[in-house]
């Protein structure tokens, strides 16, 4: 996958292609969020957006710091940064707004955001591969 990268990342992007990784970023963090709200037993939409905002501005983040457009779907060049700042800005916002930070919570929300936001572009990858060959 990592020696893809490169070349994919050479090819010009396309908006809808940049949009379309945003968006299932964005999905997935709002996944991992209400799943995380269902499981203790809280109203899902009513807490929703205070429990998301932090890793969604952590993910905005991410989406800047890594410059994700150029490679939207590359697993280690555009996922792993995504997934770090996202995690750790999320922790961050929490912490600093007066929101849970236990380490159960650090760990499980890393672990759950690893498999998102870095699994679907692994997926993407080796489907890529397949069809090229």
């Amino acid at each position: 996958m990592t020696a893809q990268e490169p070349a994919a990342a050479a090819r010009p992007v396309g908006r809808a292609a940049v949009l379309g990784a945003l968006g299932v970023d964005v999905v997935l963090v709002l996944a991992f969020a209400a799943i995380g709200r269902a499981s203790h037993d809280s109203d899902v939409w009513a807490g929703l957006w205070q429990t998301a905002w932090p890793f969604l501005a952590g993910l905005g983040i991410g989406w800047l710091v890594t410059r994700a457009w150029c490679a939207p779907a590359a697993p280690v060049r555009t996922g792993l940064g995504v997934w770090a700042i996202t995690v750790g800005g999320g922790m961050l916002l929490r912490w600093v707004s007066g929101q849970g930070t236990a380490l159960a919570f650090i760990i499980v929300a890393s672990l759950t955001l690893l498999v998102a936001l870095v699994g679907w572009r692994v997926i993407v990858a080796i489907v890529r591969r397949a069809r090229r060959r």
